[in-house]
């Protein structure tokens, strides 16, 4: 039966590491939570948008509603 080879107390040594490896992983990590972080503000701003927008086009709508009434009063003299 086959033997497993035998390791000389050099080859159990742990490998060597990269001593940029860290600083690697670490800015990573900040990269993501930076865009993590960013895309919640941009999704804030977004809601933030829709509902500026939908206030401003019912406010318009009411200012050309009431405008249109106005002129078929003085069209019709109701």
């Amino acid at each position: 039966m086959a033997q497993p080879e035998r390791t000389t107390r050099r080859e159990r040594q742990a490998p060597p590491v990269d001593p940029s490896a860290v600083a690697r992983a670490y800015r990573l990590e900040r990269a993501k939570r930076f865009a993590r972080e960013q895309r919640v503000r941009e999704r804030n701003l977004a809601h933030l948008r829709f509902w500026l927008v939908l206030v401003l086009l019912t406010c318009a709508l009411v200012l050309l509603g009431f405008s249109v009434w106005n002129e078929v009063e003085r069209l019709f003299g109701l």
